[in-house]
């Protein structure tokens, strides 16, 4: 498995033969929607779901499928025959490649802006992105796709959700609310030089990739 960044909360894979892209939002080069077989979505906010680009990669492919939570296929009007719902405890395949949906909703921003729903989801029982929650996958995964800054997040609630997620590694996303020098903060108090979490952290820049065995 083959895993590589593509701006921000974006993550493109690849696992013989089949590529997958989870949530190409506004922050994400639309080239890494490029011969996808299928796009997987965690929830309706803009940097992980762009309306009209997403459109625009099932028009020019007619074999992309979507997977994505309600609220967002509601959205997708006109395509619903290539957009499948799925929620927690929901479990498919894409080309041989197992995956399993945890978690329900967003994290809190604040109390008076509104929740919406939010997914994560679990390829190969190895590989875990949560989307915008701090949702622990079911069993301690390998890799853990980390939300390392948010509205809704303080830079201790990252670490201590990584130890009790319990992955072998993670690599940070969701990081384009930082500036390069917040960047390198957060990184730092996540990896060797912070209380520790017990995960060796691998920082992939846009377009860098990693193979995962």
């Amino acid at each position: 498995m083959r895993i590589t960044k593509f701006g921000h909360a974006c993550v493109r894979i690849e696992h013989s033969g089949t590529t997958v892209v989870i949530d190409p939002g506004v922050f994400t080069d639309p080239v890494a929607l490029a011969g996808a077989d299928a796009v997987l979505i965690t929830h309706e906010h803009m940097d992980h779901f762009e309306e009209s680009r997403l459109r625009a990669a099932l028009e020019a492919d007619p074999a992309l499928r979507v997977w994505t939570n309600g609220d967002v296929a509601a959205q997708l009007d006109g395509v619903a025959q290539r957009v499948t719902t799925v929620g927690e405890g929901d479990a498919f395949e894409i080309g041989g490649l197992g995956v399993s949906v945890h978690g329900e909703w967003h994290a809190v921003i604040h109390p008076d802006i509104p929740r919406v729903r939010n997914i994560g989801f679990l390829f190969d029982g190895r590989l875990f992105h949560p989307g915008d929650a701090f949702t622990v996958p079911p069993h301690a995964v390998d890799t853990l796709l980390l939300p390392l800054a948010a509205p809704w997040s303080k830079v201790s609630e990252v670490v201590d959700y990584v130890r009790e997620a319990g992955p072998s590694r993670a690599v940070p996303v969701h990081e384009a609310v930082l500036s390069p020098a917040g960047f390198a903060v957060h990184s730092r108090m996540v990896g060797s030089d912070g209380p520790g979490t017990g995960a060796e952290l691998t920082v992939l820049g846009d377009g860098e990739s990693l193979e995962l065995g």
